[in-house]
């Protein structure tokens, strides 16, 4: 048990490779292990292209070694075709007599089958090991496809005095409260998760490109809620640079290319109707980075997974107060002279 811990801890740290290049692929690891020697690695990079059990029997030199070997994979492998064969075929085609699974797949598609069909062709399967590790890892997948909507992030930075905006702004850009390595933090997270999402007052106030230019990465999708239409076509939101999904009470504009205009009901449930949205549009992950309202109206309607909040030694005595969370801390973190805190929503 030990040893196939090991091995599927090693899947993981492979799988993190891919972190924000395989949507709407989940992030799956794999290793193939000989007389106790690891002979092949690989990990999913990016939707339609090899998947990690793929990538980790290419990398074997002596294929013949194959039909001795064990392969250990956190994802249970695909079953059906997609964009790729199933990694299921392709196990069974080299006899590979061993297959150790981390953890069963969420998605309708495979959910089961990838393992009936390993059993069926008489492979030797173990499932369940370091199952809890490898579903936090998947953690946007699993949530998409259990409960129907993406995985939701909170991300602010307030005071130490509790504000997270001052009372006058004299420029329309950001007031900055953190440090420049905690903003680079969020610039990593950013290309981490599919989309970002804001409101109209910190577009109006700020004028953000919510992109990720201080880290290498993709830029996420950007969500705009713009209830009124009220957000000027100059502003950096609207350049239909990177997707743009704009949620609104109505509107006689017609979607372009890169910019979407989505309806919905401003009179009630406006987070869950944000997720659904969402949810359509296939994306698995999104950072709530609005202003307070913005933030409060997922908190108030207990509609977020996670919520990442810096406090800074600066103070501003006055001004905009930090949105209200009653949650245990899970982490800390420090960050220059920034704290980072981090709290998970399990109702």
């Amino acid at each position: 048990m030990k040893k196939n811990e090991t091995y599927i801890k090693r899947c993981i740290e492979l799988a993190k490779n891919g972190l924000g290049t395989t949507y709407p692929n989940p992030l799956v690891g794999s290793v193939i292990v000989y007389d106790g020697k690891i002979i092949g690695e690989g990990w999913h990079k990016k939707a339609g292209e090899p998947h990690a059990e793929v990538n980790a029997i290419n990398s074997v030199k002596d294929k013949s070694l194959l039909q001795k070997a064990t392969i250990y994979v956190s994802l249970e492998p695909c079953s059906h075709f997609g964009k790729t064969p199933p990694c299921c075929d392709l196990i069974i085609q080299n006899k590979i007599p061993n297959v150790v699974i981390g953890t069963v797949d969420p998605n309708e598609k495979v959910a089961g089958n990838g393992i009936k069909k390993l059993i069926e062709a008489g492979i030797h399967v173990t499932v369940g090991i370091l199952e809890d590790e490898c579903n936090e890892l998947n953690k946007r997948f699993f949530t998409f496809h259990q409960k129907k909507r993406p995985y939701i992030i909170l991300k602010w930075a307030e005071t130490q005095d509790g504000f997270i905006a001052p009372k006058e702004k004299t420029e329309k850009r950001p007031v900055w409260i953190t440090n420049t390595y905690s903003r680079q933090l969020v610039h990593k997270w950013r290309t981490e998760e599919q989309a970002i999402l804001v409101g109209t007052q910190t577009v109006m106030d700020d004028n953000p490109k919510l992109d990720a230019r201080d880290w290498k990465g993709q830029n996420p999708i950007r969500i705009i809620i713009d209830q009124n239409n009220r957000i000027p076509k100059n502003r950096h939101v609207l350049d239909n640079q990177v997707k743009t999904i704009i949620l609104c009470k109505s509107t006689s504009n017609v979607d372009k290319e890169n910019c979407i205009f989505e309806v919905i009901d401003f009179g009630q449930n406006i987070a869950h109707q944000i997720a659904n949205v969402l949810f359509r549009h296939q994306i698995q992950s999104v950072i709530i980075e609005g202003g307070r309202q913005t933030l409060q109206t997922f908190i108030d309607e207990n509609l977020w997974d996670e919520a990442r909040i810096f406090v800074s030694n600066v103070s501003f005595l006055s001004g905009t107060k930090a949105p209200a969370l009653e949650k245990k801390q899970i982490e800390k973190h420090s960050i220059g002279t920034d704290e980072l805190i981090i709290y998970k929503n399990h109702d």
